[in-house]
């Protein structure tokens, strides 16, 4: 619990940041600018999806978490990981210029931007930086020690934002977003080796810690893969379909729910999964009980947030951003829906910790197959509508697989789970009424 109010609270003032780094940034740039940085953000976090052997997964679940030739050899593979991606995003540049260039990209996609090759260019040092983070990081987070972690984040989003300020007072371009970006990078990284505590890293390579590392983190990987195709698929498709004006819109509107699950998200994995891995370590604890216990905290608040966005979301937008960005409430509400699968999700941690990350990669492997061919589908017949509306169903559709493994492995209770639905209807009241105050109010 003390942890959880330590991911909450300190969530809410990183989602304070981001909000009010939107805020200021959308009434200094345009809304295209957004869009390009979107797609280069997806195209970077995609790299370093494509090299994840579960790090953090390793050194929170593994007995040897805790010891230093572990921790400081899982520092070497990270800091040879990092520079590998950063090649990759520099190749990746290349590829873009080329192609542009040879015309072989639709002219009226994101994807054809000029600038686009040269924003991946620069944030590809980002992954560079971040391979240099200090494994204290993963010590807290085994242990469950969210305070410094909390302020560390806090810290480097807050000069982020100064970096973007600093940067648009001198020219209003999208590099504004790329700085912010790079100086948080480099600030959560040096921060990570000077305010926690545990293990000073050095370079070691200790070879059964290599072993285990990738023998787990296999699964892992296949799981980030196929969860970056299937979470940042939305973007990669919306980039090759419309232009970077409207993938701004859509940026701003996703917004709001990429942040309420990433709330949520952070208290399952820095929360829960550890919380979990020691239930199964132990043996000495109800597994399903505790587990349920979990699932009541991220179904009342997912429940209630996915109900109140799809009636309120549209008012929000309008209350906050100026007419330039209204057209992305529409979008919200839609999108909204999505919040709905959250608390399905913590299943996927408690058959982590049971040690069976292949249950995982089955899960997304159904959503990633939902969301490539339906969402194309849906843009050709019913336009952008008929996109946004399969994005929204592929998050349901790997719902009855959560279900089958759930069952299997007696982690389903269908009274509760039908208990706790209740807060759909009760966030979409409130929603309503709040749509309501703020129309009379405008």
């Amino acid at each position: 619990m003390k942890a959880g109010i330590w991911s909450l609270g300190g969530f809410a003032l990183s989602l304070a940041i981001r909000l009010g780094s939107s805020l200021l940034m959308t009434r200094l740039l345009a809304p295209e600018m957004f869009g390009v940085m979107a797609v280069a953000s997806t195209l970077i976090v995609g790299l370093a999806m494509f090299s994840d052997v579960g790090l953090k997964q390793n050194v929170v679940q593994s007995k040897r978490g805790h010891e230093t030739s572990f921790l400081n050899t899982a520092w070497a593979i990270q800091i040879l990981r990092g520079a590998l991606l950063s090649a990759a995003a520099l190749v990746l540049c290349a590829v873009l210029v080329i192609l542009g260039r040879s015309e072989h990209i639709p002219a009226n996609s994101v994807y054809a931007a000029p600038v686009l090759p040269y924003v991946v260019a620069v944030l590809s040092f980002s992954t560079l930086i971040a391979g240099f983070e200090s494994t204290k990081v993963l010590e807290a987070n085994r242990s469950i020690l969210l305070g410094r972690i909390t302020g560390m984040e806090i810290v480097s989003q807050a000069v982020g934002l100064v970096c973007m300020v600093g940067w648009v007072l001198v020219d209003r371009s999208i590099w504004a977003l790329v700085a912010g970006t790079i100086c948080s990078s480099l600030i959560r990284t040096v921060v990570s080796h000077l305010w926690l505590p545990g293990v000073a890293n050095r370079w070691q390579w200790d070879r059964r810690a290599v072993h285990e590392v990738i023998h787990f983190g296999k699964w892992i990987l296949l799981s980030s893969v196929l969860g970056f195709l299937a979470s940042s698929g939305d973007r990669l498709l919306l980039g090759g379909l419309v232009d970077s004006t409207v993938l701004g819109l859509y940026a701003i509107a996703s917004l709001f729910v990429i942040s309420a699950d990433g709330v949520l998200s952070k208290i399952m994995t820095d929360v829960a999964f550890p919380a979990l891995s020691e239930i199964v370590r132990t043996k000495g604890m109800d597994l399903k009980r505790n587990y349920y216990r979990l699932v009541a905290i991220i179904a009342w608040v997912s429940y209630f947030l996915a109900g109140f966005l799809m009636t309120f979301g549209p008012s929000l937008i309008r209350l906050l951003y100026d007419p330039r960005y209204h057209e992305a409430g529409w979008m919200l509400a839609i999108l909204a829906a999505t919040l709905a699968t959250m608390p399905f999700r913590l299943a996927v941690q408690a058959f982590l910790a049971l040690g069976m990350p292949r249950i995982q990669s089955n899960v997304i492997l159904v959503r990633l197959a939902s969301l490539y061919v339906l969402a194309p589908l849906g843009f050709y017949f019913f336009g952008l509508d008929g996109a946004l509306a399969m994005i929204v169903f592929s998050q349901f559709a790997y719902l009855p697989i959560i279900i089958f493994y759930s069952l299997k492995h007696d982690l389903f209770d269908l009274r509760k789970e039908l208990y706790f639905l209740v807060w759909i209807p009760i966030g979409l009241l409130a929603g309503k009424i709040s749509a309501l105050i703020i129309g009379y109010s405008l």
